[in-house]
């Protein structure tokens, strides 16, 4: 019956109910078969026409939690990234963290001086001889999804730093590139137009080798917002100090008490937190 529901997405398009996708969700958050199989018999119980992936989510997240903490907190992924707001700074620096693992040198929030004006540039990132200019686009609507407007506009002001970088000592043998990296999706024209133009575009699933999503699987480096443990307050808290990743966390327990966080309640955020380092998650 399931296999023939239609649902609908946060877009408002309705398409079929897929166990798989929802399956493979739960394994790339590190779930068990046998979790998987009881959470995909008691959300299909609760599956009707029209049913939002909203709702989906919610019950799915629900029944993970029962079973695991730090494997809820994976499922969140997603979500997690729309929390890293309301600014778009903790994002910027949540991207630069990433580049860091991937052994690029970052400097955030830079102003960089082209060849007709100066530009405020989100990343800046060099490895060997890569120099590349990274936007950040941040929302916390996943509806969202950045136009063909982004990568013009981008492209325009790359163009702009990359004739005043070519014109410094030694940069003439250097690849510059573009980047624009974003926590929800591109629309077709963005990324036409991006890929033509030579832009690396980075979305939610966007390349298929490379998206945003395989980088923290690969790279283990799960936000902050990831945590169940903590309340939104409590998160908001440590993205003001800078504190974006959980990782930050496990290294300097100290963190939870500038934040008045309660011993007791330290110990279970530590707790959860220490499972999500020391794993990563692998697609299957």
């Amino acid at each position: 019956m399931s296999n023939n529901l239609f649902i609908t997405k946060a877009s408002g398009d309705t398409v079929p109910f897929s166990a798989e996708k929802l399956r493979q969700s739960l394994r790339r958050a590190g779930a068990e078969k046998k979790v998987i199989d009881r959470i995909q018999k008691e959300i299909e119980l609760k599956l009707y026409p029209g049913i939002r992936t909203k709702e989906i989510y919610r019950q799915a997240f629900s029944s993970l939690r029962k079973a695991s903490t730090h494997l809820a907190a994976k499922y969140k992924l997603k979500k997690a990234l729309q929390e890293l707001g309301p600014t778009g700074f903790p994002f910027e620096k949540y991207v630069s963290e990433i580049l860091k693992y991937d052994g690029y040198k970052t400097k955030v929030g830079q102003i960089v001086q082209g060849h007709c004006v100066q530009h405020e540039v989100d990343v800046i990132a060099t490895k060997e001889d890569q120099h590349v200019m990274v936007e950040c686009k941040f929302h916390s609507d996943q509806v969202r999804k950045c136009d063909v407007k982004i990568p013009l506009y981008i492209h325009s002001r790359f163009l702009d730093v990359e004739k005043a970088w070519e014109q410094r000592p030694g940069h003439g043998h250097r690849f510059h590139q573009g980047w624009v990296v974003t926590n929800t999706r591109f629309t077709t024209d963005a990324i036409q137009y991006g890929t033509c133009v030579g832009l690396n575009l980075v979305s939610w699933d966007f390349p298929k080798k490379g998206s945003l999503r395989e980088r923290i699987d690969g790279s283990g480096l799960h936000p902050i917002t990831c945590l169940t443990t903590l309340t939104k307050k409590e998160k908001q808290m440590l993205l003001d100090k800078g504190i974006v990743l959980c990782r930050e966390l496990c290294q300097n327990e100290q963190l939870l008490k500038e934040i008045d966080i309660q011993p007791a309640r330290q110990k279970k955020v530590m707790e959860e937190a220490a499972l999500i380092c020391e794993t990563k998650i692998h697609s299957k």
